[in-house]
């Protein structure tokens, strides 16, 4: 613990800036969204404006984004580049959210530059009328500040939620933009109307970039091509296909290919790929698998994947946030469920659903004489699941990054990822 204090202090500064009375989270404030980026261009211009100057990809969507990402670095990286990457949401530890080459940033670089920000983000709160920055506004200044420091020739840029008012669209001229897919997703902010939803994510397209999409659906292409024709932008619409990987995998290869990463490169880049709680296996007898699904065409694509697999019975550890669609991301795999095991995650700046809400909204799509418990420590949920399960059964924990995250812990120390600097 005391190798990682400084780093541990600067991880509780950060946390705690949305603990003030105040508006500084993104979209509360749904009536003014655009006081969020210039919120953000208020305070990197303190800071010099690290952004400038440098050439970025930015990747948004609903699901696969941060498969893209990630696959694209690996690509990019395997090309020679010095490339960065920032992407949302981590799973264990802040680091993993900033990348250069095969290492997250180092704890104690993350700690000096908190401590550099800090009189800069007392000045915003008290000169910028519209409040200082959120933690993930910090996060990604960090980010900029690192990826100026290490030189990178390119920066692979991960939307955190939809993308027109996003604090990462404060990047002005992108050389790619890209978006995976559009479905129901923070509801909440956007409401239930996929329209609604495409047109803020069509807000990262910007004129001079080349536009990427792997959506099908012609309504909502026809958002993006109006957005492209008022920008300038020139896109391209990718090949349908039936596999939720392949459909990463290709639209990843095709932005590297833009950039001239060659067909060795690609294929060496994702075979580097690698993703934790992504369908992540982490022990055999019983299988157990960690997968932050949390949403409903998330959760869907974990459904076809169990489908493919061979088990007894099946043991489901789940949580949700509370501003999630419940009851359609629980459709999804409550049929699968032999024993449910509903629990919440415990990251203090998240709110997550009660597991008395989860139980009813999951009655309608249980089996007969499929059992249930509920634990308000995750780590007891997973301990009664493991306890319970056979050598021939599967152990499933998802609705959630946050949830996969804590419990991969059991098996991957922070610790360990701090000291590695990777995965």
């Amino acid at each position: 613990m005391k190798q990682f204090k400084n780093y541990r202090e600067a991880i509780a500064y950060l946390e705690s800036l949305n603990n003030i009375a105040g508006r500084s989270d993104y979209m509360n404030d749904r009536r003014h969204p655009e006081r969020y980026l210039k919120r953000m261009r208020f305070f990197l211009e303190l800071i010099g404006d690290p952004h400038r100057g440098m050439k970025f990809i930015h990747i948004t969507g609903t699901a696969g984004k941060g498969t893209v990402t990630n696959l694209v670095h690996e690509m990019l990286y395997a090309s020679g580049r010095n490339v960065g990457s920032f992407t949302s949401p981590f799973v264990t530890t802040y680091i993993e959210k900033i990348r250069v080459g095969n290492r997250f940033i180092p704890p104690d670089e993350f700690a000096e530059i908190v401590e550099y920000l800090k009189p800069y983000i007392d000045h915003a709160d008290k000169s910028c009328r519209f409040g200082r920055p959120s933690y993930f506004e910090a996060l990604l200044a960090i980010g900029f500040i690192y990826f100026r420091r290490r030189k990178c020739d390119i920066i692979v840029l991960e939307a955190g939620c939809g993308g027109r008012f996003d604090a990462t669209n404060v990047i002005e001229d992108p050389l790619i933009t890209a978006i995976t897919n559009i479905d129901y997703d923070h509801t909440d902010i956007f409401g239930k109307n996929l329209k609604n939803i495409a047109f803020e994510k069509a807000g990262i397209i910007k004129k001079g970039s080349h536009f990427f999409t792997s959506e099908k659906r012609k309504n909502l292409l026809e958002i993006f091509k109006s957005e492209c024709r008022k920008t300038g932008a020139n896109w391209t619409i990718l090949p349908k296909t039936d596999d939720y990987m392949e459909t990463n995998f290709i639209l990843a290869s095709t932005i590297a290919k833009t950039l001239g990463v060659s067909e060795r490169q690609i294929a060496k880049g994702a075979k580097t790929h690698r993703l934790p709680c992504r369908f992540e296996k982490m022990q055999d007898s019983p299988t157990v698998i960690l997968d932050g699904a949390h949403n409903r065409i998330k959760m869907r694509s974990t459904a076809e994947n169990l489908r493919k697999m061979r088990f007894k019975r099946s043991h489901l550890v789940i949580a949700i946030s509370a501003n999630k669609d419940k009851r359609a991301i629980l459709r999804e795999i409550i049929p699968f469920t032999d024993h449910a095991y509903f629990t919440r995650f415990q990251v203090k700046e998240r709110r997550c659903s009660h597991p008395a809400e989860l139980i009813k909204a999951s009655r309608p799509f249980l089996k007969p004489k499929a059992s249930i418990e509920t634990y308000l420590d995750p780590n007891r949920a997973l301990g009664s699941a493991l306890k319970k399960a056979s050598s021939k059964d599967l152990v499933l924990v998802t609705g959630s990054f946050y949830l996969a995250g804590e419990l991969r812990r059991i098996w991957v120390s922070e610790d360990r990822i701090l000291r590695r600097r990777r995965l």
